[in-house]
């Protein structure tokens, strides 16, 4: 109990310097919904990709605390040249990022010269530079159906997200095959058996999930779209097919709804599917990098106003 009570203490310190700190430094944090709780509750905003970009984009602190992973603050930084951006661990990487290596995809995409190429927003700088147009899960069906029937795309890099969005819009996709190993890791077996236990509850599920949890599913959205929905079905049980993270300000939300995590194939001590490279975040690392406005995000220039013009693009469409 003594060791539960100090780290109760520690947090609300920490808490209080972060705020402190916040403030001295005109800083904002920014964080996303599959962060712990602790740094979700210290935050300014805590979103989805495509929210925390709108607020990245109309900030006007000089410093961003991101609380995620590489990408997105890579993308704040693109948005924020003259700001200073910094992530509490440069180990927050991406599986999905990474799956698409830039040299890589510039050989895949001088394969589909007349092609227009859409990249989800989790991906590096390099990858939105060689972009026409980036989108977020939120927005990807309606940035696809706004180009013309003519115009072939190619769709990078979640070939679950884009075997979604060409299965909704009928749209023909060249698909980069890349995916995230946290959606990949749901069991359809387990789902239908927790199903089965929790007779009447509703299946949500993202859209970088396969096609047979999707399938499975009574809404697919984005992890904000998700959370939308459970608002506006406060009576009804839910089974998440997301990163776990986001059940903390989904709970917030509808304190009164049931809330299942989709298990995850692997047998763990959450029975559920949680995103590593999220979970090194920590509070006393964003306190460190807010203290030392370190480890900083760079971009350099000629990628990062390549990278621009998608997401400015985005913005556009999102409005």
């Amino acid at each position: 109990m003594a060791c539960k009570n100090r780290n109760y203490l520690k947090v609300l310190d920490l808490k209080k310097e972060i705020l402190r700190l916040k403030k001295e430094k005109n800083a904002v944090i920014l964080a996303h919904y599959y962060q712990v709780p602790e740094i979700q509750d210290v935050a300014d905003y805590v979103g989805d990709s495509l929210g925390l970009s709108q607020k990245a984009a109309e900030t006007d602190a000089d410093i961003i605390v991101f609380a995620g992973v590489h990408f997105m603050a890579e993308t704040a930084k693109i948005l924020n040249p003259d700001k200073t951006v910094v992530l509490p661990d440069l180990n927050a990487g991406c599986s999905l990022a990474d799956s698409c290596p830039p040299e890589a995809f510039k050989a895949f995409k001088e394969q589909h010269p007349d092609h227009l190429v859409i990249t989800y927003i989790n991906c590096s700088a390099e990858i939105k530079a060689m972009s026409d147009i980036v989108c977020t899960s939120s927005n990807a069906l309606k940035i696809v159906e706004s180009v013309p029937k003519e115009i072939p795309i190619i769709f990078a890099p979640d070939k679950n997200l884009g075997h979604y969005i060409s299965k909704v819009s009928g749209r023909d996709l060249v698909l980069w095959d890349g995916s995230c190993i946290v959606h990949e890791a749901f069991s359809i077996d387990k789902l239908l058996k927790l199903y089965k236990e929790h007779p009447g509850s509703k299946i949500i599920a993202h859209p970088e999930s396969e096609a047979h949890i999707l399938d499975a599913a009574n809404y697919i959205g984005s992890t904000a779209g998700m959370i939308n929905y459970v608002k506006t079905h406060p009576q009804e049980k839910f089974i998440v097919a997301t990163e776990a993270g986001i059940l903390h300000k989904m709970q917030q939300e509808v304190p009164n709804t049931l809330l299942i995590p989709a298990p995850a194939e692997e047998d763990n001590t959450c029975a559920c599917s949680e995103c590593a490279f999220m979970k090194v975040n920590t509070l006393q690392k964003l306190y460190d990098c807010l203290l030392n406005e370190s480890p900083q995000i760079d971009v350099p220039e000629p990628i990062r106003k390549k990278a621009l013009l998608p997401i400015e693009r985005m913005l556009e469409l999102s409005k």
